[in-house]
């Protein structure tokens, strides 16, 4: 089965809720726009993006969020060469409704005791839940590969803790591993490269905000 040369993926630039996480309360998650810091970020990414698609075709997966689709609008990729879909399951981690900031700032140390992949937000998902529906996503992706013609190059536009849930899963990294890296900053991206050893190797490495530990280790 040939496979695409690269897969890359992008976090969103920075969105309201990101600067002023009070709006969580009054607007859907789903529905909250760039800031213009947001914007900046998205098209210094783009630049990147032109430079190292140059005139190759590109298959391009967008969280349906509006900041996503923001974000993959300013890239100003060139249109005729990209195949855009809309795919629900490369969506955000679902918090619940119209949020307290305050509640899921306590779910949040919640989750750093329980742990990041296990923990349920009230009325949302674990990080096991978004694990579960990116790895049908996945197969899906699998698929794609076998169409005729297939770009050499998958774009995934999402969110931070899926793009790590996704490297968690293409690269078979532990639960442990997993909870000890950080998001991707806004606008950062990770890229995936075929190497001749038809294996792929991550460009750069997540961040780490803790040393991973084995279940049942105490701090």
């Amino acid at each position: 089965m040939p496979r695409p040369r690269r897969i890359v993926l992008v976090r969103h630039g920075e969105s309201e809720g990101n600067a002023d996480d009070s709006l969580y309360e009054r607007r859907p998650d789903h529905a909250l726009a760039l800031t213009a810091r947001g914007r900046d970020q998205a098209e210094a990414t783009g630049r990147e993006l032109r430079s190292l698609f140059g005139d190759e075709p590109v298959s391009v997966y967008v969280s349906p969020y509006l900041r996503t689709h923001e974000t993959l609008r300013i890239f100003a990729l060139d249109r005729g060469r990209v195949r855009i879909r809309e795919e629900p399951r490369l969506r955000e981690q679902d918090w619940g409704n119209l949020q307290d900031p305050e509640h899921v700032r306590q779910q949040k140390e919640l989750r750093d005791t329980y742990g990041h992949f296990f923990y349920r937000f009230a009325q949302g998902e674990s990080g096991a839940d978004v694990y579960d529906r990116v790895g049908a996503f996945l197969e899906s992706l699998f698929r794609s590969f076998e169409e005729p013609g297939h770009p050499p190059n998958v774009l995934l536009v999402t969110h931070g803790l899926t793009m790590r849930l996704f490297c968690m899963r293409w690269f078979h990294w532990t639960v442990a591993e997993f909870e000890a890296l950080a998001n991707p900053g806004n606008g950062e991206k990770r890229v995936l490269e075929l190497g001749e050893d038809d294996r792929y190797t991550l460009d750069k490495p997540f961040e780490r905000w803790r040393e991973p530990r084995s279940y049942g280790e105490t701090d």
